[in-house]
């Protein structure tokens, strides 16, 4: 018996561990946490609403959705700008279904800081796309959550971001990365957006990446032992959720 034991022990060591989906990473003197999966996970969602048409508004909410279907909540984030109402203030698709209109008007605020963009999901996977050419593909998402600025636009840096600047904020975005992976990443202390993006650029390898908010950032993290509590309440969220 204990020879077979012995044995089922060295085949498990001999399956690699499957890493956990989110960790920390340093990049200077700013920590980062980063939540990471495939860009065609069938896990990947975003929510606004409850099946009551209650704003779900947090991630302990979100968490007792997802549980009385079956399901568990991997990780996730505020996902996108909203109104003083909690409506999205850009596209919004939920299930197919789309909820608010692709936003190209002019206005103020980091939203309308052009170009801005879209973070969409197909049957293909998932995509970080310019709001124009978003417009220009006439896609049909599954999901989608409409927010801005760009922060990185075909390995570029978004033209309006000053090295110089002395704006720094909590920040919260999402990338595509070269190794095909999505990362969603929130500094855990005050950036600019240019130190932003080039994180996204040139740590992560993430050609194209979305400012997702800077006023209203949290993660819901459990690999992490984390859960942020935000207030005001959340509008978008995007994550990840795999059956319990």
């Amino acid at each position: 018996m204990r020879g077979l034991i012995g044995a089922f022990a060295f085949l498990l060591a001999l399956v690699p561990a499957q890493a956990a989906p989110c960790s920390t990473m340093m990049d200077g003197d700013v920590p980062y946490s980063i939540c990471t999966t495939a860009r065609d996970d069938k896990g990947l969602r975003v929510f606004l609403k409850s099946r009551n048409g209650e704003t779900l508004g947090s991630f302990a909410a979100l968490e007792r959705e997802l549980a009385a279907r079956g399901e568990k909540l991997v990780f996730a984030m505020n996902g996108g700008m909203y109104h003083p109402d909690r409506r999205p203030v850009g596209l919004y698709v939920e299930n197919g279904e789309e909820k608010a209109s692709l936003n190209r008007r002019a206005g103020p605020g980091n939203f309308h800081l052009r170009p801005n963009g879209v973070f969409w999901i197909d049957a293909r996977g998932a995509h970080v796309s310019e709001t124009q050419q978003f417009a220009n593909l006439q896609a049909r998402p599954i999901f989608a959550t409409q927010s801005g600025p760009m922060l990185v636009i075909g390995g570029a840096i978004h033209p309006r971001f000053d090295p110089d600047s002395e704006s720094r904020k909590i920040r919260n975005g999402v990338g595509l990365c070269r190794d095909g992976r999505v990362r969603f990443v929130i500094s855990d202390a005050p950036v600019t957006f240019h130190a932003f993006a080039l994180f996204f650029r040139d740590r992560l390898g993430c050609p194209d990446a979305l400012y997702l908010d800077g006023t209203i950032s949290g993660l819901h993290a459990p690999d992490l032992g984390r859960s942020d509590f935000l207030r005001p309440a959340m509008g978008p969220i995007v994550g990840l959720v795999m059956k319990k």
